[in-house]
């Protein structure tokens, strides 16, 4: 009864690090709003995805697997939802207070849960590093603590690198080229995770 726990860990980190939905909205909310009035939004990317690790290290996904419609729908509903964020990103400027309000805490609770790309990794993590004989609650709180620990490092240098490169293109013709550009990247991410069968990378 067990989990492999440094394998899980870097698993993990290459998972979370990597480009994909989450990354690049938090890319985008750091461009858009800065470091500091991104981290809500970051705080609640990170606490998202406790919200499907729970329900699925106690089988949810065997649910799912009887309704492939809902699964799915949840498929569809991430293209809606990161679509949106991006045309917010694509339509805010750089300048000094013209950011708009700062997607928060709530925003980013529901990234995750509407990402494929974090279903399949989490899925991953379960059947990967988890013995099977391990009891539920062992393993849920190990996978939701490793991901945890891991995303509280690395999703913030995605939204501080944000920050960083729009201070070098604010109020510069180059302002809404990197926001549309930016914008372009959190679709394609998703779109790239969906035709791909929500495999992870």
């Amino acid at each position: 009864m067990s989990v492999a726990l440094g394998s899980f860990l870097v698993f993990a980190a290459a998972q979370v690090g990597s480009p994909g939905p989450a990354n690049m909205a938090l890319l985008a909310t750091g461009a858009a709003q800065g470091f500091r009035r991104a981290l809500p939004f970051v705080a609640g990317v990170a606490l998202g995805k406790q919200l499907i690790i729970w329900p699925i290290g106690f089988g949810v996904m065997s649910v799912l697997a009887r309704y492939p419609a809902v699964f799915e729908a949840l498929k569809w509903a991430a293209v809606a939802y990161i679509c949106w964020l991006a045309w917010r990103v694509a339509f805010t400027r750089l300048a000094p207070g013209a950011g708009g309000r700062s997607p928060g805490l709530m925003a980013g609770l529901a990234v995750h849960p509407l990402n494929p790309k974090a279903w399949a990794m989490i899925l991953t993590a379960f059947t990967g590093f988890v013995d099977p004989a391990t009891p539920a609650l062992i393993a849920t709180a190990t996978v939701a603590a490793g991901f945890l620990a891991v995303q509280l490092v690395l999703h913030p240098v995605w939204a501080y690198f944000g920050d960083r490169l729009a201070r070098t293109v604010a109020g510069t013709r180059y302002e809404r080229a990197l926001m549309v550009g930016l914008a372009v990247l959190i679709v394609l991410s998703v779109l790239n995770v969906l035709l791909a069968g929500g495999e992870t990378p």
